[in-house]
């Protein structure tokens, strides 16, 4: 993910700059639902939308690659990271509450902060010679 453009992303400035800019988390806008507002003439689905998991993952997913993005590429990271989650890869913590399953529903207001955590190493230490 190219969090900065200003250098090129050979130099050693680039290098320097985005490893100690590096974000942790995501934080997501929430869309509001006016569909059900209006529906149910309720004003607690303004406060807070109910989300499942994968499309509270889709919309981080395209808010990390940006609105500049080609959709086709958007759509393949959101199906990979779909599949990954689905098959038990890694699990998404939102709002220090940790989901495991893409069919759960999180209630969030505002702004969601996601961390993703991966189920298994990602490096593996080589045999010895």
């Amino acid at each position: 993910m190219l969090l900065f453009a200003f250098d090129g992303p050979h130099t050693a400035k680039w290098r320097a700059r985005t490893s100690r800019e590096l974000r942790r988390v995501l934080r997501v806008p929430i869309p509001i639902d006016l569909a059900t507002i209006s529906a149910t003439a309720s004003g607690a689905f303004a406060l807070a939308t109910p989300l499942r998991v994968d499309r509270l993952i889709a919309l981080a997913i395209a808010q990390s690659l940006g609105s500049r993005a080609p959709q086709d590429k958007r759509e393949r990271s959101i199906r990979t990271n779909l599949n990954a989650f689905r098959a038990g890869k890694f699990v998404v913590d939102v709002d220090g509450r940790i989901y495991d399953r893409p069919d759960s529903v999180v209630v969030c207001s505002g702004v969601a902060t996601l961390r993703f955590f991966a189920n298994e190493p990602g490096r593996r230490e080589l045999p010895a010679r």
